[in-house]
């Protein structure tokens, strides 16, 4: 059976960092993530991730959401490394997953504010503005397995 791993947590809470330390065995997982694209986008047009984003978030959204189409379709592995903060985005999220899927929410914890202020500021050319940060936070809502999570991962 095939495993939905859906990542939450504010920007600077360590998904990325976790998938990259996770071990996932690339042959059979797929990282389904805006900011890869944006991130190729970035460097193709040789300018930070920020100056590209609102030219490129449409697009990397499609491919995207291709990614993720074509995973289910070949039974795949699936991390959804995006913020997935309510549960408004999540049921909109899981409801493209199959029932045939594991679904795991892997919770990342909020780092203390000079902890998160020091991760985002080792992010550069991505430039998240205080205000974001902060309704973001504010926006967080814990999952639940009425959600459809099978399990629940807290990290941090």
């Amino acid at each position: 059976m095939p495993t939905l791993y859906m990542l939450i947590g504010i920007p600077g809470s360590g998904k990325s960092t976790w998938v990259d330390n996770a071990g996932f065995d690339v042959e059979d997982t797929v990282i389904i993530s805006t900011d890869k694209f944006i991130e190729t986008d970035a460097v193709l047009q040789g300018k930070t991730y920020s100056e590209v984003f609102d030219g490129s978030i449409k697009r990397a959204t499609q491919m995207m959401n291709l990614a993720l189409d074509m995973a289910v379709k070949d039974r795949m592995n699936i991390v959804w490394d995006q913020t997935n903060l309510t549960k408004k985005s999540r049921a909109g999220k899981l409801s493209k997953i199959p029932n045939t899927y594991h679904k795991v929410a892997v919770v990342f914890a909020t780092p203390n504010d000079d902890e998160l202020n020091r991760r985002l500021a080792g992010r550069p050319g991505k430039t998240i503005p205080s205000n974001i940060i902060l309704a973001m936070k504010s926006q967080l809502q814990i999952p639940s397995e009425e959600e459809g999570f099978e399990d629940i991962i807290n990290v941090g």
